[in-house]
């Protein structure tokens, strides 16, 4: 199981009833954190999951609206008497600038360990998460996320005894090792069923859409996405600045058929984004907007 929240839809500056847009997930208490712009701490505090489990913080890119509120964050989690090290991914340039971000917190109980992505990082495993980036076109250096978390093959016990596996090496095969005897080896294959579907869940704000971002979508259990401008009339302004309409996150999400789509990061301007929502799942149905802590757990499918 994945819970996934969002913790605020707001982009570019926070307002007094929308905070800047950041994700926090958890999975069987270890949390990860993608992007964390002023006010993160706030929502954090709302939610009552806690800070000292944070493992990841992945961030987008380097603007202040993703990344201002991470020097209190370290600071928090620090107070906490955090021991275990604390791992974040960003594009080129993160360790410049994390140094100068904590430079006003300078002590931390922690360490820090910084993975720097050029264009891309595939299959990081970090206890039950399997992270993946791929770099997006925006006005600076800028990532998408995917967070999976895969599911293990079934024994199948019809297949061990078939492949004459003796009892005593099943539990070892079904973990994934290997057995041996004599000159036999025994490999989990021999034992397992087929590859079963996980879960996966993908993040991406601040983009233009490509081909190359339909294909790293595919198939998600759910996509958190950005919805700068509700209006198709902000086309022109959506490609200078290189941000996304609804009417463009909805056909990504329906080219990559994915199951679900939350829209984010919505612009100051955008005061009322359920006046295009309508319009917008016209597109893909399965279209909601992103609200200040909205929370959903995504399961194995039976």
């Amino acid at each position: 199981m994945l819970k996934v929240c969002l913790l605020a839809p707001g982009g570019m500056m926070p307002l007094p009833d929308r905070y800047l847009t950041s994700l926090i997930i958890n999975c069987r208490g270890s949390m990860i954190l993608i992007d964390c712009g002023e006010g993160t701490q706030i929502q954090l505090k709302k939610l009552k999951w806690g800070i000292k489990a944070i493992d990841i913080i992945c961030i987008t890119h380097f603007h202040a609206d993703h990344v201002a509120g991470l020097p209190g964050l370290l600071s928090t989690i620090g107070n906490a008497d955090r021991k275990e090290p604390l791992t974040i991914i960003g594009p080129k340039g993160l360790k410049d600038v994390v140094k100068g971000l904590t430079v006003i917190t300078p002590i931390l109980s922690y360490e820090l360990k910084l993975i720097e992505i050029d264009e891309e990082i595939k299959n990081l495993k970090f206890k039950d998460y399997i992270v993946n980036a791929i770099s997006v076109e925006h006005s600076i250096d800028c990532l998408a996320y995917s967070i999976e978390v895969r599911r293990g093959r079934k024994f199948d016990k019809a297949k061990a005894e078939k492949n004459n596996i003796p009892k005593v090496y099943w539990n070892r095969l079904q973990k994934g090792e290997k057995a041996y005897e004599g000159n036999k080896i025994f490999t989990p294959d021999m034992v397992l069923g087929e590859e079963r579907k996980g879960i996966k869940l993908c993040y991406s704000t601040d983009l233009r859409p490509s081909e190359k971002l339909i294909n790293f979508l595919k198939e998600a259990d759910l996509f958190i996405g950005e919805g700068m401008y509700g209006d198709d009339s902000y086309l022109e302004k959506a490609k200078e600045n290189k941000h996304m309409l609804f009417s463009e996150c909805a056909s990504l999400a329906k080219d990559a058929k994915v199951k679900e789509l939350w829209l984010t990061h919505f612009s100051p301007l955008l005061q009322n984004p359920e006046d295009f929502l309508e319009e917008t799942k016209k597109i893909f149905e399965n279209t909601k907007l992103g609200e200040e802590l909205m929370v959903k757990e995504l399961i194995f499918e039976k």
